[in-house]
């Protein structure tokens, strides 16, 4: 500060009053202390509530979020992209112009090529190509559109899926589902606002990051729920606590925190306070939402869910059900889909377990009227290799160049195959959607530019979609 050059002018800085310092230090002072009034002024104008519903920037066709996350990487080339050439060179070596400077994560790239494993035909009146391991995708297909042609920059399970889910593979960025409460808020104030489940041989690669809020307020987090039992950790009271006692300390509690977020304005504040009161709600809330005994005969038979038996199955029942009472983004993982060996009996069960219910949610959400303004994502981080791994021809690796997804409801274009790859489904070759193209147009759709929805930190704006992505307009219906 220039005033400091002034106030060492021969005098002793011990005698220096403090009616100077307030002189000629005021603006600098000044200016700070009114930024930071202003900036608290502001939030308590918001009722310290972070999660009040939002109206997007620009029109959208979608208003909430499931996605069906395959963690591990399902096989593109035994479900949806069918090849014969792959058939026809089967046991013999990849050209070497197509490997040329490829990566693999674990095999050579000069492994001999592997055949698709089961049949495909045509399904709907679109005529998309399916496997046989996808019945019930096949009765629904005109509903959805499958994209062939999605490329990735990671071929690690961790760093893809985080990937996948933040816009980057390093650890420390707000998730897809946080940037959506950011922007939009929450329609539900009895239960978490983003839930996630997780079903399949384990949690996913990149843990707790894929639906975490990175350098947001913690508010924007996904919110884990167990499948057996209370759905959160000690959500129930322990004992000798009854309803009068809690809500007195909660009074108690939130009246202390409303003082300290007036006072000092930070969001964390705001966040504990919600996360209090959230609590209380579920407690009556979330048993009612879980028992899904409730449910008719015929929708449970529908989606293949048994109440009481953790399941992918009973998850997507349930995530209807949390989508119908307003909660904004629900996100399903089913780790299962790592085969580089098995290949061919571990994709038989795990379309076993997910056909039926993701085909099942897109059927439910239609018959409510709910799909047109619901975006239903599936999908997982990678594809695999046309190479084969493993013994006995029954593996493939990661494989980061071409790989598929379908979506459908919220403004996507039904019954549209979008993409193609090479004649051995190794490079995406037309209508090339990288994992930013893909979330530039899902923020779309939700009503966003992908390039304003930003949230500055460490001295910079960022975004879900990074500093690229373009909006892939064949997508939109």
């Amino acid at each position: 500060m220039n005033c400091q050059a002034r106030h060492y002018r021969g005098q002793d800085p011990t005698l220096v009053s403090r009616r100077w310092f307030f002189r000629d230090c005021a603006v600098g002072l000044g200016g700070l202390a009114l930024a930071d009034l202003m900036g608290r002024s502001a939030y308590a104008a918001e009722g310290g509530d972070p999660l009040v519903p939002k109206p997007p920037p620009q029109p959208a066709k979608a208003k909430r979020v499931v996605y069906l996350f395959m963690a591990g990487a399902p096989s593109h080339l035994e479900l949806f992209d069918y090849k014969p050439q792959l058939a026809k060179f089967d046991g013999t070596s990849p050209p070497p112009d197509l490997i040329q400077g490829y990566r693999a994560a674990f095999i050579s790239p000069t492994a001999k090529f592997l055949g698709p494993k089961f049949k495909f035909g045509k399904y709907g009146q679109c005529g998309a190509e399916l496997s046989e391991l996808l019945p019930a995708l096949a009765e629904v297909v005109d509903d959805v559109a499958i994209v062939k042609s999605l490329v990735t920059d990671a071929f690690n399970h961790a760093p893809a899926q985080i990937l996948m889910n933040t816009g980057s593979p390093l650890f420390g960025r707000p998730s897809f589902g946080a940037w959506t409460l950011y922007g939009l808020g929450s329609e539900s104030r009895d239960l978490p606002a983003f839930v996630v489940f997780s079903s399949g041989k384990k949690g996913p690669s990149g843990g707790a990051s894929n639906w975490g809020s990175g350098f947001l307020p913690t508010v924007y987090n996904g919110t884990l729920f167990r499948s057996g039992g209370d759905p959160v950790l000690y959500l129930s009271n322990p004992k000798g606590v009854d309803p009068a006692v809690q809500r007195d300390t909660l009074d108690a509690v939130e009246a202390l925190n409303k003082k300290h977020l007036g006072a000092v304005g930070d969001p964390e504040i705001a966040t504990r306070i919600n996360s209090f009161e959230m609590a209380y709600r579920m407690q009556t809330s979330a048993p009612d939402l879980m028992d899904i005994s409730k449910e008719p005969q015929s929708v449970l038979d529908m989606y293949g869910a048994e109440p009481g038996k953790a399941s992918f199955a009973n998850n997507c029942l349930l995530a209807r059900r949390l989508l119908e009472r307003g909660v904004r983004f629900v996100q399903l993982f089913h780790e299962a889909w790592d085969q580089h060996g098995n290949l061919k009996a571990d994709l038989t069960k795990n379309c076993h377990d997910c056909d039926r219910p993701s085909a099942a949610l897109v059927k439910d959400l239609k018959q409510r009227g709910m799909l047109d303004d619901t975006l239903v994502i599936w999908g997982g981080e990678f594809g695999r290799t046309p190479m084969v791994e493993g013994g006995g021809n029954d593996g493939r690796d990661h494989h980061p160049n071409c790989f598929t997804y379908w979506l459908a409801g919220g403004g996507v274009k039904p019954g549209l195959t979008l993409g193609t790859s090479d004649e051995f489904g190794f490079n995406a070759v037309e209508d090339r959607v990288h994992v930013h193209d893909l979330h530039a147009t899902l923020l779309y759709l939700l009503g966003f530019d992908h390039t304003k929805l930003t949230y500055r930190s460490q001295g910079r704006d960022f975004r879900l979609t990074d500093v690229s992505g373009n909006v892939v307009q064949k997508l939109l219906a």
